[in-house]
C-alpha cells in the first residue's frame, strides 16, 4: 500500500509538498523524505506527534530515545507508518529543529496501490517557497482554575536591581 501525505508548514504562506510513501517503510523514512521534499539537510533532531482533528499534540515519535530512567519513547526507526497512521488516525504534527521549531501539520490524504515503475518515497508536489528563518511561534499557556496572575509591579520589583534584593549574590 502506497500512503499519500500532504505535509504543510505551519506557517502565514501556503508552504506544502505531497508526498507518497510505502506504509511499510518506517517513520525514519518518512522523516528523511519530508526533510529532502524541504530542502533541509535532515542533521537536526525532530519528533512526529501523533494528533488528532484539532491538532493537539499526542503521543511522540522521536528520531533518538533521549529519555532517562525507565521512560522510554517510540522512536522513528523502529516504528512502522502504517502502525502509526491509518485511514482513522489521519494527522501528525511534525517538529524539525527543535532550536529553530519548523513545524508540520502532517495528514494522510489517500492510500492507494503502488505505481508500476514509480520509487517510492516520492515528491508528488511541490508548492510555495520555505522561509529563511522558521516561522516564529507564539506559545501560550492555558490557565486552570485558581491559579494567580503573577505581577511584577504588585510586588515592586525589578530583575535588574541587585543591591535590594534579599540575598547574596555570591553565596558560593
Amino acid at each position: 500500500m502506497i500512503y499519500r501525505f500532504r505535509a504543510i508548514l505551519d506557517t502565514q504562506e501556503d508552504v506544502f509538498r505531497d508526498i507518497e510513501i510505502e506504509a511499510s517503510n518506517t517513520m525514519e523514512d518518512f522523516h528523511n523524505a519530508i526533510t529532502q521534499a524541504f530542502g533541509f539537510a535532515g542533521q537536526e533532531m525532530a519528533s512526529f506527534y501523533v494528533s488528532n482533528e484539532l491538532w493537539e499534540q499526542g503521543e511522540e515519535i522521536a528520531l533518538f530515545d533521549m529519555s532517562e530512567g525507565g521512560d522510554t519513547v517510540r522512536t522513528m526507526h523502529d516504528t512502522i507508518l502504517e502502525d502509526t497512521v491509518w485511514d482513522k488516525q489521519p494527522r501528525l504534527l511534525y517538529v524539525y529543529d527543535f532550536l529553530n521549531m519548523w513545524t508540520f501539520m502532517v495528514e494522510l490524504a489517500e492510500i492507494t496501490e503502488p505505481t508500476p515503475g514509480v520509487s517510492y518515497p516520492n515528491l508528488m508536489f511541490s508548492h510555495g517557497q520555505i522561509p529563511d528563518e522558521a516561522p516564529e511561534k507564539e506559545f501560550i499557556a492555558e490557565r486552570t482554575d485558581g491559579e494567580d496572575d503573577f505581577d511584577d509591579d504588585e510586588y515592586d520589583l525589578d530583575a535588574e536591581d541587585y543591591d535590594n534584593l534579599d540575598f547574596d549574590e555570591n553565596w558560593n
